[in-house]
Order: C-alpha cells, then structure tokens, then sequence
C-alpha cells in the first residue's frame, strides 16, 4: 500500500512536489513543521494505530501544535478485521493538530486487492497535486 501511495505522488504530471518519507519511528517535529502535508499509513493493531505512528504523534503534537494548523493530510490503514478504531484515533489526534483531511481515508481489510491498490495511488496523488506551486 505504501509502495502505491508513493506512486501516486510521484506520478510524473506532478510537478514542483519534493516527496519525503520518514518511518514513523524516526519522523520528528522538524519532519512535520518542513512539510506542506503528510500522508500517514498504519497498521490497525487489535482495532487502534500502530505504536509506532502512536509514538510518532506523541512525540510532535505540542511541538508542532501552533505552527501546522490547517496542514493537509491523508491516510490509508491496513488490518486484518476492522479498521474503524484506528481510523478514528487518528483523525481524532489530527483534528486536536488542527490538520485538515484532504482526503478520504484508503481503509483495507484483508489482503489489499487491486481496487484498494488503486486507491492508496489515489491518495497520494491527490495530496501532492493539493501541493502543486
């Protein structure tokens, strides 16, 4: 899934996007503050966020509180049963940041098909071409 949203926002008709990934545990407040938007993607582990993602947004929510108000971002989640409870938490820590979702959450439960696949591309291309100078 993250390979598609990847493509997505690389795809060659976006232009004047600099695309930067960051594995949960290593992205920092400066990480987010530099960025024009972020697409998060995440594991839904017994129903919630991975601890990474978790850990991330421990670690930048009160830096990053005042200065990334209004940020766009995505997500896509990935589990096997339901995906509902990571969704939420998510979206719940993003609206406290002030974020805006730029786009539907991608959710997958199971194996991620073609369709979902799709998707996740969507995503991505859909949060850069929003950044496009």
């Amino acid at each position: 899934m993250f390979e598609a949203v990847l493509r997505g926002a690389t795809d060659p008709e976006i232009t004047g996007v600099d695309v930067v990934r960051r594995a949960a545990l290593a992205a920092t407040a400066s990480d987010v503050l530099a960025a024009d938007g972020l697409v998060l993607g995440t594991p839904a582990n017994i129903g919630y966020m991975s601890g990474a993602l978790k850990h991330f947004f421990d670690q930048v929510y009160y830096p990053v509180l005042d200065d990334a108000q209004g940020r766009p971002y995505g997500l896509y989640v990935h589990g096997n049963l339901g995906v509902e409870g990571a969704v939420k938490a998510v979206e719940s820590i993003a609206d406290g940041l002030g974020w805006r979702r730029a786009a539907a959450p991608v959710t997958v439960a199971g194996q991620p098909d073609k369709a979902a696949l799709e998707a996740c591309w969507e995503l991505g291309a859909t949060l850069a071409a929003g950044l496009m100078e």
